[in-house]
């Protein structure tokens, strides 16, 4: 019963994810992300630019500007610039991170990460297993 609750909050949260990822300014795709503490959202994120820059994602050949931060990276940051911590708490994101962005989750202490699309370099997820990060995949389809 506890894992069927879990599997309907992570769809749940999954949804919020992928809407607040339709805000991002990026063509080639959204990214969402919302952090969870508690049952309590603390924190949420989509790709895109760093405040101050204008929101354009892509460059005249369409590829991204590497300045363009990822949607978990925006929520970890948002979270650092409050007086919550990701300590424990879980990530719901639309894709699955990065090798980047994977030491980034280690590291501010998330210990969950439920993704709904899986990313074209799978080495971020297997960082974030081999670090001990409880990591959930729910297709697409599912929510």
């Amino acid at each position: 019963m506890k894992e069927e609750k879990l599997s309907k909050y992570d769809r749940a949260y999954l949804r919020i994810a992928r809407e607040w990822g339709n805000l991002s300014y990026c063509q080639r795709r959204k990214v969402g992300a919302i952090i969870v503490k508690d049952r309590m959202i603390i924190s949420d994120g989509y790709n895109g630019t760093p405040s101050g820059f204008e929101n354009c994602c892509e460059d005249d050949e369409g590829l991204t500007k590497w300045y363009v931060l990822h949607a978990e990276a925006n929520a970890i940051l948002k979270v650092a610039r409050s007086t919550q911590s990701c300590e424990g708490a879980t990530l719901y994101i639309t894709m699955s991170p990065c090798k980047d962005c994977s030491k980034l989750i280690h590291q501010s202490g998330i210990k969950r990460v439920v993704y709904a699309r899986t990313y074209k370099d799978s080495s971020g997820i297997d960082f974030l297993t081999k670090a001990g990060v409880d990591v959930v995949y729910v297709p697409e389809t599912e929510i």
